[in-house]
């Protein structure tokens, strides 16, 4: 098992359309600091941290009906010369799908 299986298996796995005030009540729930996001096809997105979500929920654009996935648009580079941090990064074809770990796939 690789490290980012190891931490693939320790994250929440959630859809990529749940809001950004439904992803910070699951994450103080679960009281984790991040989540692993999923599109409608069960396809790793990315992940998103509590620090991320706290500063884009304190901008005066914010809304409550923002998205986790208008948060990861809003991380895509502006400019070449000014890449975004993209933490806990995933492959976008890892399986969100959850499974025993007597039956992940590799």
């Amino acid at each position: 098992m690789s490290a980012i299986d190891d931490m693939e298996a320790a994250g929440p796995r959630v859809s990529d359309d749940m809001t950004v005030e439904v992803a910070l009540s699951v994450m103080a729930s679960a009281r984790v600091e991040y989540l692993l996001l999923c599109d409608g096809d069960d396809q790793s997105t990315g992940s998103i941290t509590l620090a991320e979500l706290a500063v884009h929920r304190g901008s005066s654009t914010y809304t409550d009906r923002i998205r986790l996935r208008d948060v990861l648009a809003d991380r895509l580079p502006r400019s070449a010369g000014s890449p975004s941090p993209r933490p806990f990064s995933f492959p976008v074809r890892a399986s969100c799908a959850v499974s025993s770990p007597g039956t992940r796939s590799t």
